[in-house]
């Protein structure tokens, strides 16, 4: 099994072509291909498979074995890959993630993608929707307690859930406590994805990430979208700004028809051949139905 490793901003990914639907136990082979010291190492396995309903379809499985349903950061980098193989050859792409199609317009140079538009859609505001839980209302600058902490917190979805949490100063978060305790926190039935954001103008802030299912993450795209959007509510930001991550930047915009846009790099690391080990391939070919052999090539 070939594999391309790829990145946006430093949230990484192991791309896989699945087109013929012959992998299984993907929350498995997550866990055993992200693993940083027995596997490949990535924040995701990114799938990508054919779509009835968009030119192509990508799932992504966190490096917990847990499904996300959005990611922005995959979105651009499977953008560069299906360009850059020849699999797409228009400049707008439809993509098919949790059985929404977003809308990817390429900035190309020649066979090369130096970045990527997306459509990542109207955010959704109303609890129920995102979900946090309690009376239907919108959450904006609600207190949570994570341990000792109180926060003023701002809950955003993108098609996954955010704890938008703006801060004075960045540096001074302890996200390795905070992040889990938030992202588990009881009023969020899905958990949740938290951002702590340092304004620095209207136009223009930085923010750390906990990511749901992952950890600390050098960048979120959806988190970037999520963060405009509760600073745009929070009157902090305008509804076009450029948000720094500790990965690089994001240029994002709240327009008019209510969707969010999202502007970014992908990058290509490298590609290889995953062979799995006895032990993992034992285990593995045992879900699958198929005869143990002294080593398995995927």
């Amino acid at each position: 099994m070939f594999f391309t490793k790829m990145h946006g901003l430093g949230n990484d990914f192991v791309v896989i072509e699945d087109f013929s639907l012959e992998l299984a136990n993907y929350d498995e082979l997550a866990r055993w291909l992200c693993h940083r010291n027995f596997g490949v190492g990535a924040d995701g396995l990114v799938l990508l498979q054919l779509s009835d309903k968009a030119a192509f379809r990508m799932r992504i499985f966190n490096s917990d074995g847990s499904e996300a349903e959005m990611c922005g950061n995959a979105l651009r980098c499977v953008g560069k890959y299906v360009y850059e193989k020849g699999l797409a050859t228009e400049t707008i792409i439809s993509l098919e993630m949790f059985n929404n199609v977003k809308m990817l317009r390429l900035d190309v140079d020649g066979d090369k993608v130096l970045a990527v538009e997306v459509d990542m859609g109207e955010p959704y505001l109303d609890s129920d929707q995102i979900p946090v839980t309690g009376e239907k209302r919108r959450v904006i600058a609600e207190e949570i307690t994570a341990g000792d902490e109180k926060f003023a917190f701002t809950a955003v979805s993108m098609g996954n859930p955010h704890c938008v949490i703006f801060t004075e100063n960045i540096a001074a978060v302890a996200l390795d406590a905070w992040g889990p305790a938030l992202e588990t926190h009881h009023i969020f039935p899905r958990k949740t994805n938290v951002e702590f954001v340092e304004v620095k103008s209207p136009g223009e802030a930085s923010f750390v990430v906990w990511e749901r299912g992952v950890g600390p993450t050098l960048a979120c795209g959806s988190g970037a979208c999520a963060v405009l959007v509760a600073g745009v509510l929070n009157r902090k930001l305008e509804r076009k700004a450029m948000l720094h991550l500790p990965g690089g930047s994001l240029e994002v915009e709240w327009r008019d028809d209510n969707h969010v846009y999202m502007t970014g790099p992908a990058t290509e690391v490298f590609r290889g051949e995953l062979i799995m080990e006895r032990d993992f391939a034992r285990k593995y070919n045992s879900k699958r139905g198929i005869e143990d052999n002294e080593y398995s090539t995927c």
